[in-house]
């Protein structure tokens, strides 16, 4: 194949979605369901404690402050959103941001509200 080929194959990136004009409307209703996973002060200071290493349910819980229960509840919303994955361990879960990208948004949002 091609190399052109396999760029037209390749999923766009931001920039050539910006030249082209506006993106399709199932990618705008996707971009607003990941800002919405953003939208909760508990789900970011779960993001947050996670920013450094993987943690489990009760880690989260202790780090943020509120009881597994919640953070569970929260984790499933942020496992929805592609923002966490997890990983078992035994019978215990590990959690962690699923990418650089996660990571990266968080700390371009803190950035930015703290200028």
């Amino acid at each position: 194949m091609s190399s052109n080929h396999d760029e037209t194959l390749a999923k766009p990136n931001a920039s050539t979605m910006l030249a082209e004009g506006l993106p399709d409307e199932e990618i705008l209703y996707d971009v607003a369901d990941l800002f919405k996973a953003f939208a909760d002060t508990t789900r970011i200071k779960i993001l947050y404690s996670l920013m450094e290493e993987g943690r489990y349910v009760a880690a989260i819980a202790e780090a943020v402050g509120v009881s597994q229960s919640a953070v569970s509840h929260q984790l499933r919303v942020l496992k929805q959103a592609r923002l966490v994955r997890f990983q078992r361990d035994g019978k215990n879960v590990i959690y962690s941001l699923s990418d650089d990208h996660v990571y990266t948004m968080l700390a371009q949002g803190i950035t930015h509200v703290c200028e």
